[in-house]
């Protein structure tokens, strides 16, 4: 084995595949129908899912106010993505779920991300990228999926 390079690079590499896979998604959204999608509109649709939530719980989740979260939801219902409708839990409350427009969307992207690793597995081998991800499991425990990312990256961190 070579000689380890500089600390930084390591999270930087790891960025950078993340970037590329996320990049080839977005080049089949754009090529399917979804030109003006984002990455961080992946966090959004994850964090509505199939059953929808409210503008708070969005916020939440997503790690930005309740104001940043209104806007991009307001954005995407006026892209016809995602829709307003009274909160079956509670009346008082208005939902935000995905349309069907929003979950081909999700459909599209689990299929992109699918022949992205297929790719990657046929580069370096199934079993090396296997190894990848368990070893990458180990050194990042916990929540898989965080969909803080659009807060995390935000101008208040």
């Amino acid at each position: 084995m070579g000689e380890a390079g500089p600390g930084h690079e390591l999270p930087l590499r790891l960025f950078a595949a993340f970037r590329a896979a996320v990049d080839a998604v977005h080049d089949d959204l754009a090529a399917h129908g979804h030109p003006d999608l984002r990455p961080m509109h992946g966090f959004v649709f994850q964090a509505i899912g199939t059953r929808g939530t409210t503008a708070v719980e969005l916020g939440a989740r997503l790690g930005v106010t309740k104001q940043a979260a209104g806007k991009t939801i307001a954005a995407l219902e006026q892209q016809g993505y995602v829709e307003r409708a009274p909160d079956p839990r509670d009346a008082r409350r208005k939902a935000v779920r995905l349309t069907p427009r929003g979950r081909d969307v999700l459909d599209r992207s689990a299929r992109t991300f699918a022949r992205v690793r297929a790719q990657w597995a046929e580069q370096i081998g199934p079993d090396r990228l296997d190894a990848l991800e368990a070893d990458l499991a180990a050194l990042a425990p916990g929540e898989a999926f965080r969909l803080d990312a659009p807060g995390w990256f935000g101008p208040d961190r």
